[in-house]
């Protein structure tokens, strides 16, 4: 099974390097097949070099620019249309998410599941210098979705997860044009009837350059993609739902 990592960046100059060069030596050292697909996000700090120059040092790494409008979500669904694996990743750029779980991402999907997600908020997770309040929106928010789905994952709105190519284009199409497309994902994957796997997953905090992500994200763009989904999986009489791989359960 060959991995796609798509990795969104805007001005990641400070970090994108160390990204690329510690994902590329974990996946070469266990011998998976993987493409590391960065997408820029109209950056102007020079980060199309920065990423020129690690291509350079490793066969695996390639880099577009978005097409669409600026956003998250937009940069996302560029790297989404363009992926040449057999499943995808979405990783991001800061270095916050740890290489190690990509390959306990690719085992999970290896093994027959169509969605690998991870979590911060379990007993064995890893998380550092996460913002308090930040946190405490988050936990609220994860709180709120897993009451309304009752799917039983506590950290919806991650971005860092993995999917099969499948189940990509199941959830087509896809609506979030910013963050919130950490949340559309995973929730039309689970109510259209794909099958997951939750693991606890490594964080760490950006040392090198700003979040792209405001407080205001947290509001009602989440909201609004959230009710969406909720209301197609109670409305949609299964019109949308996918039949699940018969050897993998949630």
């Amino acid at each position: 099974m060959k991995l796609s990592v798509v990795i969104p960046a805007h001005n990641e100059a400070g970090s994108i390097a160390e990204t690329l060069r510690r994902a590329a030596k974990t996946l070469e050292a266990a011998g998976i097949d993987h493409e590391l697909l960065i997408v820029d996000d109209a950056s102007s700090d020079g980060t199309l070099a920065v990423v020129e120059s690690v291509a350079a040092e490793h066969a695996g790494i390639r880099w577009l620019q978005s097409h669409n409008p600026r956003g998250f979500g937009y940069t996302v669904r560029a790297g989404l249309e363009r992926f040449h694996g057999d499943a995808v990743a979405v990783m991001m750029a800061d270095g916050s998410d740890d290489p190690e779980d990509l390959l306990r991402y690719h085992a999970i999907l290896d093994a027959g599941y169509d969605c690998a997600f991870g979590s911060r908020f379990l007993a064995q997770s890893d998380v550092h210098d996460y913002p308090w309040l930040k946190l405490a929106l988050n936990r609220m928010a994860n709180w709120f979705v897993r009451a309304l789905f009752r799917h039983g994952y506590n950290d919806t709105t991650n971005a860092f997860k993995a999917y099969r190519r499948e189940a990509i284009a199941t959830m087509q199409p896809l609506f979030s044009n910013h963050f919130n497309l950490t949340v559309e994902m995973p929730l039309k994957a689970i109510v259209r009837g794909h099958s997951f796997k939750v693991i606890p997953i490594s964080w760490r905090n950006r040392t090198s350059g700003q979040s792209k992500l405001g407080i205001r994200e947290m509001g009602s763009r989440y909201l609004f993609i959230v009710l969406y989904v909720f209301l197609e999986h109670h409305l949609s009489h299964g019109d949308y739902r996918h039949t699940a791989h018969p050897s993998a359960h949630g």
